[in-house]
């Protein structure tokens, strides 16, 4: 029993460190104190920045991979084609992750390249961007059946989790996102919004780990 509440918050601590490592690449493309126009800093990183978070895209998708345990953990005892279904889910959605984050380097190269040679922003990283929205949108009908399997199967306390782990899900705070940059300014927008799908998940892990640091609450 022991050894499963190591390798439970392990595992969690993994997730944890996934949405750290793909902050870390985030503030990469987009930090900089003086300047609190993400798309302006992009065009301004160095090369080496931009190496280096791309290669936080493969880090930081190993790591949430191997965070997905933990859910895993959690939803024993609910029926296995719902496990199984929500560690496809998760699992497709930690890939997508590093995935979108690599695709962003097509849009930091091109930005950075329209801003030394004077060239027309919107039309130099059009062909990234839109590349990088439909890998967007073959996710999204990923999370809706996931927020579905999660939200009901929690809800109905058919799994390790406490019911107050949905106030730290992914959902409410994806669906805050724009109401939140919109009233942020500074270095704190960089910070934020620049990392928020992230942190989001640090949020996530953070709260599904203290959940589950002595095994999870006890089924009825």
């Amino acid at each position: 029993m022991e050894l499963k509440k190591f390798w439970c918050r392990t595992l969690g601590i993994f997730g944890i460190l996934g949405g750290f490592t793909l902050f870390a690449g985030d503030m990469l493309f987009y930090y900089d104190s003086t300047n609190d126009n993400l798309h302006e800093n992009i065009g301004n990183v160095s090369d080496l920045r931009i190496m280096i978070s791309g290669v936080t895209a493969l880090f930081g998708a190993w790591f949430y991979m191997l965070g997905i345990g933990q859910i895993y953990y959690a939803f024993r005892p609910t029926k296995p084609i719902i496990r199984n279904s929500v560690l496809i889910c998760f699992g497709a959605i930690s890939i997508a992750y590093g995935v979108i984050h690599s695709a962003y380097l097509a849009i930091a190269t091109t930005t950075k390249l329209a801003t030394q040679n004077n060239l027309n922003l919107n039309e130099t990283v059009y062909l990234a961007l839109e590349t990088n929205n439909l890998l967007r949108l073959i996710v999204y009908p990923i999370f809706g059946i996931l927020c579905l399997l999660f939200i009901t199967q929690v809800w109905k306390r058919k799994t390790l989790y406490p019911r107050w782990i949905l106030l730290f899900f992914p959902l409410i705070p994806f669906m805050m996102q724009d109401f939140i940059c919109e009233h942020l300014s500074g270095t704190i927008s960089i910070i934020v919004c620049g990392g928020y799908l992230n942190l989001i998940l640090v949020v996530f892990y953070t709260a599904s780990t203290v959940a589950l640091w002595n095994g999870g609450k006890k089924l009825n």
